[in-house]
């Protein structure tokens, strides 16, 4: 199956990113190392070319060795590929991040990575690759130093283009005030429970595009939430054009004009989760996905601090809440 393609803005030229990728945030105790292998080479075979993965997830050995597999194989070919990784807050210090960037490559057997991003707008104390993370190491992030060895990152050809993870509009237009290369991804979580209009008008304003992460809620994960798959309406409108609830969810974001992440092992609902392209949602099921209440899924209380640098979660994401 052809997955569709966004352009991406980057001072490296046009990237051609595709418009679905495979999470791989993976649950270590319920999957070994060789299953989590296994699925990545099938989500491979089942036609995902975007892989998503973070220092913060420990997953960068197990996509190497997937992607290595599949190169092997012949099944796809490097520069069909797109690869995200991302800066952990304990290596988002000034100095850190190119030498962080490094042993992801390591991990991912790879020479370079298509987007590199900052995962949360915080730091925490160098070297703790934990969480929930110790409130006691939570740092402020130095905006301007650590995007700056982002550029670097980028100019020395490590990855191919930059971006961010859990910006709101205030931080991502304090970012633009002094960024020579703007940022060209903001990853945020996205979902019809949780719309972000107000942010995606500005990334569109600045030809930044989003992506969607735990667009399904990540219901089962300690950090996610049922509010999503469990919205009746979502379930209504499932009902009335015979697809599945997570399809019509995927579906939505892909028609906002977002690109979307995604994360099963299972093989039936990996290929179930690229069956959105050929139908649409009608103009009923707007005026109903509309009225929804928004509600923030995942709040992330645990950068939240009394003595951290932010005091609460409407510091933390500047009153979006």
């Amino acid at each position: 199956m052809e997955i569709p393609t966004v352009k991406l803005h980057s001072t490296s030229g046009h990237l051609i990113m595709p418009v679905i990728g495979m999470g791989t945030t993976v649950d270590r105790w319920k999957y070994d190392p060789a299953a989590i292998k296994e699925a990545l080479v099938e989500a491979v075979k089942a036609g995902y070319r975007h892989f998503d993965t973070a220092a913060l997830y420990m997953s960068e050995p197990y996509l190497g060795e997937a992607l290595a597999e599949a190169l092997k194989l012949g099944i796809v070919s490097r520069n069909e590929l797109f690869i995200t990784t991302k800066l952990w807050a304990a290596s988002a210090h000034p100095g850190h991040v190119i030498p962080a960037l490094k042993k992801s490559l390591q991990n991912l057997q790879l020479e370079y990575v298509d987007l590199y991003l900052i995962h949360w707008p915080i730091s925490i104390k160098p070297g703790k690759y934990v969480f929930p993370v110790n409130k006691e190491d939570l740092l402020p992030l130095d905006f301007k130093s650590v995007w700056a060895d982002m550029e670097e990152c980028q100019r020395l050809g490590l990855t191919k283009s930059i971006g961010v993870c859990n910006f709101s509009c205030k931080k991502i237009e304090n970012l633009l005030s002094h960024a020579t290369i703007p940022p060209a991804i903001n990853q945020v979580e996205m979902s019809p429970v949780w719309q972000q209009k107000k942010l995606r008008d500005l990334c569109s304003a600045n030809n930044i595009t989003v992506t969607a992460y735990s667009p399904l809620g990540a219901a089962g994960n300690y950090w996610g939430t049922n509010q999503v798959m469990n919205c009746q309406v979502l379930h209504e409108i499932a009902k009335d054009r015979g697809k599945t609830v997570a399809q019509v969810i995927l579906r939505w974001v892909y028609e906002q004009g977002v690109t979307l992440l995604v994360k099963s092992f299972n093989t039936k609902r990996m290929k179930e989760n690229l069956e959105i392209f050929n139908w649409a949602l009608l103009e009923d099921d707007y005026e109903k996905i509309n009225a929804i209440q928004q509600s923030r899924g995942m709040p992330k209380y645990e950068f939240i601090s009394e003595n951290g640098p932010f005091k609460s979660a409407d510091e933390l994401w500047d009153g979006e809440m």
